[in-house]
């Protein structure tokens, strides 16, 4: 009875359907890259000032909010997302 038991067991755990993570690799590379032919943004770890030098003053600001203060830029094309004065990412607007 138990060998029996033992072997429905390993028979139904084998029989399962695997499932894995699907990476979206399509919404990566729909991306424009970060380049003059692509969509020319902020990168991690720039300053403020540098950004504000590079793209000009942002169309509005959001913050800062929290510990550590986070803050938010708005451009007509992308938004910049600070924490204290540094870039933690860059986020692309979707076209309407």
């Amino acid at each position: 009875m138990f060998k029996s038991l033992c072997i429905s067991i390993l028979l139904f755990t084998f029989a399962l359907p695997a499932t894995a993570d699907v990476l979206l690799l399509q919404a990566i590379e729909q991306e424009p890259p970060n380049s003059p032919q692509g969509l020319l943004r902020p990168k991690r770890g720039e300053k403020m000032s540098t950004v504000e030098a590079r793209f000009g003053k942002p169309k509005s600001i959001k913050g800062p909010v929290g510990k550590p203060p986070i803050t938010r830029w708005d451009y007509d094309k992308f938004s910049v997302v600070f924490e204290y004065d540094t870039v933690l990412d860059t986020v692309i607007h979707r076209p309407r």
